[in-house]
This record gives structure tokens, C-alpha cells and sequence, in this order.
């Protein structure tokens, strides 16, 4: 992992470390030294539950871009979700992320976007005092909470599959 005075510069992190400037946040940015594309290789390289991850997921919601940020712990499960939502959810092309983000795969921050993007907060990273989402760049993350992720995305928090039954007790 870099420090920030080694951290390289990249545009798009530049843009989010703006963003979250502008919602008063300053969290340091941690460049790791690999790609961390998935949410248990950056749990791993951050020493902490792969829970914590905030995975950013483009979708289309009726072909209309939707940014759903779910926990590391979990899939999310479109069809329930789409149906919750009221419509269809397919995963975006490389080149829809691209377009509603500013971002490319495996680094899409929750802000930083040329313009809003309809945001869904999976309301199980509120188990946790810090979150973690990345910041523009498939090397980058940044900590946050559950609070602020909804307020600096201006999200809605749901649950992004339905409740699992408790399993039943054996008599």
C-alpha cells in the first residue's frame, strides 16, 4: 500500500477525492500496490471482514443506469430487486459504466460520476463502523460509514435480496 504523499495520481480518483472534499469528507485514499478486484481480495489486503467492502455494481434498471453498493458478504439478487424496484435490472456493459461513472469496472466509486447516478445502499453495511468503497481506480479504496455513503450518493438504503428465513431450530 502507498502512503499519500507516495500515492500516484490518476484522474478519475482525483475527481472522487474532490467529490467527497465537497461533501466535507477528507478520508485518506489507500493505493494498493496490485488491482484488489474483488471484495474478498480487498478485505484481505485490508485486514478486515469482507463485509466492509462496498462493492459498487452498475446496473440498468429499464435501460436507465442504477448504482447499487452492496455488501462484499452477499450477491445481489436482480430479479428480487428489480421487481422491489419496479422493473427490470440487467448488468450494464463496460461502456455504460463508463459513461454514467466516469469509471471503468473494478474501480467505480460511489461519487465522482459526470452526473447523479440512482444509487441503492445495501442497508447491511450499517452493521459496520466503517465501510470500505473504492475511489475511481481499481487500486484505491477509501473508509467510510453507512451514513455518509448515503448521504454523499444521495442514496436509498434497502436490502438488495430478500430477508433469508431463520433456520429452524431442531426440537
Amino acid at each position: 500500500m502507498s502512503s499519500p504523499a507516495s500515492a500516484p495520481s490518476h484522474a478519475a480518483v482525483d475527481r472522487v477525492a474532490a467529490a467527497l472534499a465537497a461533501q466535507g469528507l477528507e478520508p485518506e485514499i489507500v493505493w494498493f500496490d496490485d488491482a484488489v478486484t474483488t471484495a474478498q481480495l480487498a478485505a484481505d489486503a485490508l485486514g478486515v471482514e469482507v463485509g466492509q467492502i462496498a462493492n459498487s455494481l452498475v446496473f440498468t434498471l429499464d435501460d436507465e443506469p442504477i448504482l447499487v453498493l452492496t455488501s462484499g458478504a452477499h450477491r445481489v439478487d436482480t430479479e428480487w430487486l428489480g421487481s422491489e424496484l419496479g422493473g427490470v435490472i440487467r448488468r450494464a456493459s463496460k461502456e455504460t459504466v463508463k459513461a454514467a461513472t466516469g469509471q471503468v469496472i473494478g474501480g467505480v466509486a460511489p461519487l465522482g460520476h459526470p452526473a447523479p447516478v440512482r444509487t441503492i445502499v445495501d442497508t447491511d453495511l450499517a452493521a459496520y463502523p466503517v465501510v470500505w468503497a473504492a475511489a475511481g481506480h481499481a487500486k484505491t479504496v477509501f473508509p467510510t460509514t453507512f451514513d455518509d455513503l448515503v448521504r454523499i450518493t444521495g442514496g436509498t438504503p434497502r436490502a438488495v435480496e430478500p430477508a433469508r428465513e431463520p433456520a429452524a431450530e431442531s426440537a
